[in-house]
């Protein structure tokens, strides 16, 4: 099975196994085997859900400023997550193809197999969110056609992202391009980097 239809079928079950409950507060329950990468793409999918409706509250007219700053802390730190989890599955890629020969000319690629993943996690988001925005009867006929064509977009943007991913998955496990990746290096959340946080001390 191609690394996209894996991701296909781990980020569905992802994403309608949340919206049963629909709440940022409703706690993961990751049926993949733990130190999987099928594993790793859940819960992924399931941060990037919880944070698509954490974006969604913070930006309520009427939320009250506390609430909003804690909600922003939440953000925060999920973020943070998200990122850890790019790193995880991208420590698997350089995993798997660590004893390819690369060979003379390789290229590397502009962004590694886990930020690919990263962004076709977000995509299967935007589609199952415009296609309830398709599908809503409480609405005018211009919103509906103005989402649908959204959704034809995001669709072609599916179709060319999948076949990006498995193309670069191809030259990498041919030798024709090689991974290196950078760790991020957020200098907001160390208390040693942003000036804030250690001019405060």
């Amino acid at each position: 099975m191609k690394f996209t239809e894996i991701c296909n079928t781990i980020f569905t079950k992802a994403i309608n196994d949340y919206h049963q409950f629909n709440s940022v507060d409703q706690e993961i329950n990751n049926p993949y085997n733990d130190g999987s990468i099928e594993h790793l793409l859940y819960k992924k999918c399931w941060v990037d859900a919880v944070q698509w409706h954490f974006e969604d509250i913070i930006r309520d007219p009427n939320i009250d400023p506390v609430e909003a700053l804690v909600l922003k802390r939440r953000i925060d730190a999920s973020n943070q997550v998200r990122t850890d989890l790019v790193e995880y599955i991208d420590s698997y890629f350089l995993d798997i193809y660590s004893n390819v020969d690369v060979k003379d000319g390789a290229k590397i690629n502009t962004e590694s197999p886990a930020w690919a993943c990263d962004r076709l996690s977000i995509l299967y988001l935007k589609v199952y969110h415009m296609k309830e925005e398709v599908e809503r009867t409480d609405v005018s006929q211009e919103h509906t056609r103005q989402c649908q064509t959204k959704l034809d977009i995001l669709t072609a943007q599916h179709i060319d992202l999948t076949t990006a991913i498995e193309e670069l998955i191809v030259d990498l496990e041919a030798g024709n391009k090689y991974m290196k990746v950078y760790k991020q290096m957020k200098m907001y959340n160390d208390p040693s980097l942003n000036p804030v946080l250690y001019s405060s001390k």
